[in-house]
């Protein structure tokens, strides 16, 4: 069956197939924030290809760039932090980075929608759902205010709500699954072809969770988007995902399709990663916990390998030498150990 998708609010086309989904490029991206030791690099050069019509995930511990990255797709980093250098190219706006006032603010909204983490935090605690919803539509232009909302009953009830009564609603009204389902409502709902879900599952329940999962799929898929979810769960990230980025210490240390990753996983942090997670059935004892602390902004060491001083495999060249990504079994690994494939001292810890 072929769905004809009808115009939307403010002359955008909505529905299934209504967008041309975008790739992205991220060229040697260095975002810095300013604190009392100085200008310290939360992302070190990160370089990183989204292909257009996927979905695709960013993992990582807390404190490895993977919101501070997301963000930057947005050219929302704001102060103490500031873009130092770098790249971020999206099909049909260009390079964002160089974006601002008024083209800054179409791009928002029209093209790239983006699902904050904690989405209560992002709901107007006095105002209704509605109200905020004319808000965004009055700030982007759109005219006919009747089909914004008439769009955006249509995706709520899409996701299993009532949309009349949800837009009538105060957030404190709503759960956490719904402030959820909202946020992806807002962020979809001037047909973004650009969406951007920044931990989507955190604080929720099983049930919740499987729910905003199975919506996420079922609206890439039908909408033709682009999606980037960032989690630290990798459960999630296995589920939803087709290609997935594992960050460490504001740096992107592989990369490829999901399964590839994960079922073989190249780069000695990932490894640890996935050695970490206990399993539901078996010997629960074999789930080990990375030795060490992820860096913090000020102990990020200047050169060399960031995972060093927890790596197993390091050599001498890794305290100097920051690893060169490479083409290796279907994705891009950072790891001199990678590039050095003789050096097998340690890999016994993940094996």
């Amino acid at each position: 069956m072929t769905t004809t998708a009808s115009p939307g609010p403010g002359g955008l086309v909505a529905g299934p197939g209504a967008s041309t989904a975008p790739g992205v490029r991220v060229r040697d991206l260095t975002v810095v924030y300013k604190t009392p030791l100085g200008e310290l690099p939360a992302l070190g050069g990160v370089s990183l290809t989204i292909e257009p019509g996927t979905i695709t995930g960013i993992v990582g511990e807390s404190g490895s760039g993977k919101s501070t990255l997301a963000l930057s797709l947005l050219n929302a980093v704001q102060s103490p932090g500031r873009v130092k250098s770098g790249s971020v190219e999206i099909d049909g706006l260009g390079d964002v980075l160089e974006l601002a006032g008024n083209e800054l603010r179409e791009a928002r909204g029209r093209h790239l929608g983006y699902v904050f983490q904690a989405a209560q935090n992002s709901l107007n605690p006095l105002k209704t759902v509605g109200k905020q919803l004319l808000d965004l539509g009055r700030s982007h232009g759109v005219e006919d205010q009747r089909a914004l909302v008439r769009d955006a009953k249509e995706l709520l009830e899409r996701m299993g709500l009532d949309g009349a009564r949800v837009l009538d609603s105060h957030q404190h009204e709503l759960s956490g699954g719904m402030r959820q389902r909202v946020g992806i409502m807002l962020a979809l709902v001037l047909n973004a072809q650009l969406v951007i879900l920044d931990e989507p599952t955190t604080a929720l329940d099983m049930i919740t969770q499987a729910t905003i999962l199975r919506i996420v799929r079922e609206v890439h898929k039908e909408r033709g988007l682009t999606t980037l979810l960032v989690t630290h769960d990798i459960g999630v990230a296995a589920e939803v995902t087709d290609h997935l980025a594992v960050m460490y210490g504001g740096r992107v240390v592989e990369h490829g399709p999901t399964m590839e990753v994960l079922g073989s996983p190249s780069h000695p942090y990932t490894r640890g990663l996935i050695r970490a997670i206990p399993r539901l059935s078996g010997d629960t004892a074999e789930a080990r916990a990375l030795p060490g602390r992820p860096p913090t902004l000020g102990t990020l060491p200047a050169r060399g390998c960031v995972f060093r001083e927890r790596c197993p495999l390091r050599m001498d060249i890794c305290e100097t030498v920051d690893p060169r990504p490479l083409n290796h079994d279907a994705r891009i690994v950072a790891c001199h150990a990678v590039e050095r494939p003789g050096s097998t001292a340690g890999q016994e810890e993940y094996a």
